[in-house]
């Protein structure tokens, strides 16, 4: 059972920012490095993304709805329905983490990664988690409005401004630019990939650095973080079954069904935590606690299921289209 060594970075992140949180002058520097790490982020997303090799995913038409009625659709309505443990089991500020966890879209590398490793239509989970994500910079802020509100940290009019001008512009203008930068990221994916999740690092230390200096720690106890692992945990056990057995009721084939199994019953860690800085502000702590805790929960047990997978001895039948092997969407170093 895996332990991401980008998790254990996060979490001494979170510990530096618990020690030494940015104040006063260093705030505001951390703010605006935070800010500017954000649209860097999504301009590199923007410049990975081969919008022809995309559309040549589409012909999976079917795979790709399953998996983003999944994400957008399923998910959030189990986060609905998790909203009667307040205040039993959550307290409200962890629920508004969790609801958003539901809204976030699905990851790219670890989704390609586990079905590779399952025997299952990797060319479909490339497609599928490029489209998740592409979706979600527009989804995710929309559903955010819709069901969070104000309750979500202050989202309004001023957020989604800050979304458009954060998110949206720099992946357009990375999309624009991808043909003049798209072969510097693709030869120097290393680096490029320790740029990307350095500037996730600064905008974890930002968010929890706003949290220690709020307060909003105190609202945290150890019995209510075991409820949220509990019902994280519930909540990855039945998007696994529903992505399982629904693809298979939907007539998709074992390849295709594992595709739709990992990557429609994950969630990004790397898109949500720029989207969460933006969307919840001080409060962006507290609500990407319960995403970080189950991008580790997921990546331990679909480990597992991955490797069961492998040993299954059925034929893999999905397609493999002749674009497939040229396609290269989201296969840079980065957590998901």
């Amino acid at each position: 059972m895996p332990i991401d060594p980008y998790i254990l970075l996060l979490l001494g992140t979170v510990g530096l920012a618990a020690l030494l949180p940015a104040r006063d002058t260093a705030a505001d520097v951390a703010s605006g490095a935070s800010t500017a790490a954000i649209a860097f982020l999504f301009f590199l997303y923007g410049a990975r993304l081969s919008t022809r090799e995309a559309m040549d995913g589409l012909r999976h038409w079917r795979l790709h709805v399953t998996v983003l009625a999944c994400t957008f659709v399923v998910f959030p309505l189990l986060g609905l329905a998790a909203r009667g443990l307040v205040p039993v089991l959550l307290t409200h500020p962890l629920y508004q983490g969790l609801l958003f966890l539901t809204l976030v879209p699905s990851t790219i590398q670890s989704s390609i990664a586990f079905t590779s490793i399952a025997r299952g239509n990797v060319p479909a989970a490339i497609c599928a988690g490029s489209f998740s994500s592409l979706a979600g910079i527009v989804i995710t802020p929309l559903l955010a409005a819709a069901l969070l509100g104000n309750s979500g940290g202050g989202f309004s009019a001023d957020s989604l401004v800050k979304i458009v001008l954060q998110l949206l512009v720099p992946f357009v203008a990375g999309q624009l630019l991808r043909r003049w930068v798209g072969g510097f990221i693709a030869r120097h994916k290393r680096i490029v990939g320790y740029v990307d999740r350095g500037s996730i690092l600064l905008v974890v230390y930002t968010a929890f650095s706003e949290g220690m200096v709020h307060g909003i720690w105190h609202q945290v106890s150890a019995v209510r973080l075991a409820a949220l692992l509990a019902v994280e945990a519930v909540l990855l056990a039945v998007m696994l079954l529903l992505t399982w057995y629904g693809a298979k009721a939907l007539r998709f084939g074992r390849a295709d069904r594992v595709a739709i199994q990992f990557a429609g019953s994950k969630k990004s860690l790397a898109s949500g935590l720029p989207m969460a800085s933006v969307l919840f502000g001080a409060h962006a702590s507290l609500a990407v606690l319960p995403l970080m805790l189950f991008h580790q929960m997921q990546l331990m047990v679909c480990a597992v299921i991955a490797k069961r997978r492998s040993r299954d001895p059925e034929p893999v039948s999905g397609p493999a289209p002749a674009a497939a092997s040229r396609i290269s969407v989201g296969t840079g170093t980065r957590s998901d």
